[in-house]
């Protein structure tokens, strides 16, 4: 059997109707671009510019931020395209397997299980400090973790899991209306800290803009594994600022973009999704765009470059307590904590969705991806990713993991862009309520511009990310492949083709 045999679009659709095993489709437009907000505008519009800005880009950053938005804008044109042609739950899983065939399709899934269970873990466990650091504010003296025989866990990610877990198991609709409700605090949170902060600008910080080239410091790129895979393939010496540390930049703040392939996995329950699905990414986008931007810009208007890059831990707080408002420092705890709350959400949506359209083929155990009759969601498959993702944050050091959603992130994204060109060839009849502009050049582009961005994540990341990769393939070759149902079902078409064959034999030497 074939390793790049692929699933129709039509056998998909089907899929997407049978009883026990699909979804109810209840999503609009607000609930995709609040979904899209609620994962992207989390803690990382309050730490990872500052991180950025004082580590590799300097003022500079805020291109970075240009620079990684319009990379995944050119991704979520091609996401758009899919799942306005192939409106079924997998999102790049699914539509990889249509175009690119199995076995390229079950390392896309394996890669977003990896995004989104890693990203639904370390968010859960930062929940869980900033939680103890809003109790702080009051004075409340509650500690982050709780000894457990003898083991460390943090409780606040446990709790906030199982909440959600709860909630997206009685139904995706109640969820959206909840993640409505913390996005809109949120946005509101990050454009107060973006009006406070814009009177203390000083337009000096902003020279220069792009800091000159300067070797790296300890602990950034000064060795083997932390150094870009780019540095180590050709041999440049690592640097910080100047062109190559605003690409390095970019990289790092993509993290805050990750979360709009999530969006695209719910298409299954999306009303409409021919039209619904773009409009609700591309404006989710375009909000989150804005209020990085504007985030970047008073950040490194408050404060020069260099105070970032002298704090290990710099963050938007870092500035407001630099200029005498460290006032400012609490409201952006009670901000972080709202923003984390509904990222934790939409990324166990979106984790139940991928291994629940990939349980539906067979490729692994079918039991999983049945559904509620009375609610139409996966309460099996959501249960346990959401003890998965519990123990993984309350029991382990996630801190490492962090580079890995990046990775599995771009690492669907170039499939993704690839895999709509070929469909264009292979299926032109197809009816796409959305196409990519200058196809097949931006396409192209978009995978170009995120393998870049991958060749700047660190060699460590890379291997870790091979070694996951072939703890995959041992899950496919051992099981996957065996019980594909597509697999079983050429496998029929064959053995049925042979009896005829057969049977047609037996009659020819009869008559004879």
């Amino acid at each position: 059997m074939s390793l790049w045999r692929t699933k129709s679009i039509e056998a998909s659709m089907a899929d997407s109707l049978e009883k026990g095993h699909n979804l109810k489709r209840t999503l609009g437009t607000w609930d995709l671009m609040v979904m899209g907000v609620a994962v992207a505008v989390g803690a990382g519009i309050f730490s990872v510019g500052a991180k950025a800005a004082g580590s590799y880009a300097g003022p500079s950053v805020t291109l970075a931020f240009v620079l990684a938005a319009v990379t995944c804008a050119l991704a979520i044109m091609c996401y758009a395209e899919f799942a306005s042609a192939v409106p079924v739950a997998g999102s790049a899983y699914t539509f990889t397997y249509a175009t690119l065939g199995e076995l390229l399709a079950w390392i896309i899934g394996w890669d977003l299980i990896l995004e989104m269970l890693t990203a639904a873990a370390v968010i859960a466990k930062y929940w869980g400090i900033y939680l103890s650091d809003v109790f702080a504010l009051w004075n409340w003296d509650i500690p982050d973790t709780i000894n457990v025989l003898g083991l460390q866990v943090s409780w606040g990610a446990f709790v906030i899991v199982a909440i959600f877990t709860t909630l997206l198991v009685i139904g995706t609709k109640l969820s959206a209306r909840v993640a409505s409700i913390f996005t809109i605090i949120k946005v509101a949170i990050v454009l107060f800290v973006i009006v406070v902060g814009a009177f203390f600008i000083r337009p000096e910080n902003y020279v220069p803009f792009i800091p000159e080239s300067v070797p790296t410091t300890d602990g950034v790129g000064s060795d083997v594994w932390t150094q870009s895979l780019f540095s180590f393939m050709t041999g440049a010496a690592p640097a910080q600022y100047g062109i190559f540390g605003l690409l390095a930049g970019a990289s790092l703040v993509f993290f805050a973009f990750i979360g709009f392939d999530v969006v695209a996995t719910s298409a299954e329950e999306v009303k409409n999704p021919q039209k619904t699905l773009p409009r609700g990414i591309f404006a989710g986008l375009a909000i989150v765009t804005v209020l990085y931007i504007g985030v970047s810009l008073v950040l490194t208007g408050m404060v020069p470059y260099t105070v970032l890059a002298n704090d290990p831990n710099a963050s938007l707080a870092t500035a407001f307590v630099a200029v005498g408002a460290g006032w400012a420092a609490q409201v952006i705890s009670i901000g972080i904590l709202v923003g984390l709350t509904t990222v934790i959400m939409v990324l166990l949506l979106g984790l139940s969705r991928v291994l629940f359209a990939m349980s539906r083929d067979g490729l692994l155990p079918r039991w999983l991806s049945v559904t509620s009759e009375k609610r139409g969601t996966p309460a099996r498959i959501q249960i346990i990713t959401g003890a998965a993702v519990a123990l993984i944050a309350g029991l382990t050091d996630v801190g490492v993991l962090e580079e890995m959603i990046n990775i599995g992130t771009l690492s669907a994204f170039v499939l993704v862009s690839i895999a709509v060109v070929v469909l264009r060839k292979t299926r032109p009849d197809l009816k796409r309520a959305f196409k990519v502009p200058l196809s097949p050049y931006l396409p192209i582009l978009s995978a170009a511009l995120c393998l870049w961005l991958m060749l700047n994540l660190t060699t460590l990341t890379w291997v870790r990310f091979l070694v996951w990769l072939v703890l995959g393939f041992i899950v496919y070759f051992s099981y996957g492949r065996k019980h594909s149902m597509v697999g079983i079902e050429a496998k029929r078409l064959v053995d049925a083709t042979e009896r005829e064959e057969l049977e047609a034999e037996k009659r020819a030497l009869g008559g004879k």
